[in-house]
């Protein structure tokens, strides 16, 4: 079966020579491991940084070993007492078709809850990050105003709905005026602002006639510039990422500087990872399927067909042109 692997460490925006496919064979299976085959595979923005030999908070991928991402796969075989053939499970998987894995690394899942790409999305990792940021750092309360940057991406877009269900005035920035059509007209946010307009900055402040009491920062750089000189007093600023510099080399990403406006606004400037909210996941996971089966939040996948597009479809991931969560369907089509 196929198997991709970091290849090289990439200086800048990673490419196909970043990664090589390899043929390999799965080893015997131990007490308590599954056997899966591969459904549904997450790419995610966090995986750049993972190729990266630096510190962060999570190890780096290591040269000639598979890329790991969050995964569902379905039950072939199994020595634990856990799974049943025929289960659907989701965990950390190598990329690669078929894979044994200790059964204390997965978790059932149910497509009668919800379809299964789902669980890598809204009531998955990526609604996980936006509720948590958003409810414990950003704290929105009825009629503030929160801006949400990458509005119409995985995170963003249950950022924006997570905050309307709050009574919140939701601003989504975007890259195209397809984005801002589904912020406005399918997720509901009340204004949808085009960041690659030479307007850009004069739209956010007219967009935000009482200031910004919410910042969802999902991209940094220059959208973020526009940003500071709107702070109300006690904003608060989730950092959840900032994929504007994800590929810079050795070209410096510079702007204004934040500290004075956080000064000036007494505002709340906090970076997490969602591990970070690991045991209350339950709680999260319990609350965002609540709203789902209520009809309160909208999710939408961008499926990709075959193993063969998993590289393809990370690439994508930083030409800014997916709506929602990107999935591949390892199965194809």
């Amino acid at each position: 079966m196929k198997q991709i692997n970091l290849k090289t460490r990439p200086v800048g925006l990673p490419s196909k020579d970043t990664f090589e496919i390899k043929d390999v064979k799965l080893k015997g299976m131990q007490s308590g491991d599954v056997h899966i085959q591969l459904v549904y595979l997450s790419v995610d923005p966090y995986l750049r940084g993972r190729m990266n030999d630096t510190k962060s908070y999570i190890p780096p991928f290591k040269l000639n070993e598979p890329i790991v991402s969050t995964g569902i796969g379905k039950v072939v075989k199994s020595k634990s007492d856990d799974f049943l053939e025929g289960d659907f499970v989701i965990g950390s998987v190598p990329w690669q078709e078929e894979a044994i894995l200790p059964g204390e690394t997965l978790q059932k899942i149910d497509p009668a809850v919800a379809k299964l790409p789902a669980y890598l999305g809204i009531i998955g990792m990526t609604g996980l990050t936006a509720y948590f940021g958003l409810l414990d750092i950003g704290q929105p309360e009825p009629d503030e105003t929160v801006v949400v940057s990458a509005g119409a991406g995985a995170v963003g877009s249950a950022v924006g709905q997570i905050a309307q269900i709050k009574g919140a005035r939701v601003v989504g920035i975007a890259g195209s005026e397809e984005k801002i059509h589904y912020m406005v007209n399918e997720l509901g946010f009340d204004v949808g602002i085009n960041y690659k307009t030479k307007e850009f900055s004069h739209n956010l402040a007219k967009a935000c006639p009482n200031g910004i009491d919410v910042y969802f920062e999902n991209v940094g750089g220059k959208v973020s510039d526009a940003v500071w000189p709107l702070l109300n007093k006690f904003a608060r600023i989730p950092v959840c990422g900032t994929i504007s510099s994800y590929n810079k080399t050795a070209e410096e990403d510079m702007g204004p500087r934040v500290q004075s406006y956080l000064i000036k606004s007494s505002a709340k400037m906090q970076g997490f990872t969602v591990g970070d909210y690991a045991d209350q996941f339950a709680e999260g996971k319990k609350q965002l399927v609540q709203w789902l089966e209520e009809g309160k939040l909208i999710h939408k996948e961008t499926l990709v067909h075959g193993f063969d597009q998993t590289i393809p479809a990370f690439l994508s991931l930083f030409d800014g042109k997916n709506i929602g969560k990107i999935v591949v369907d390892v199965r194809g089509k």
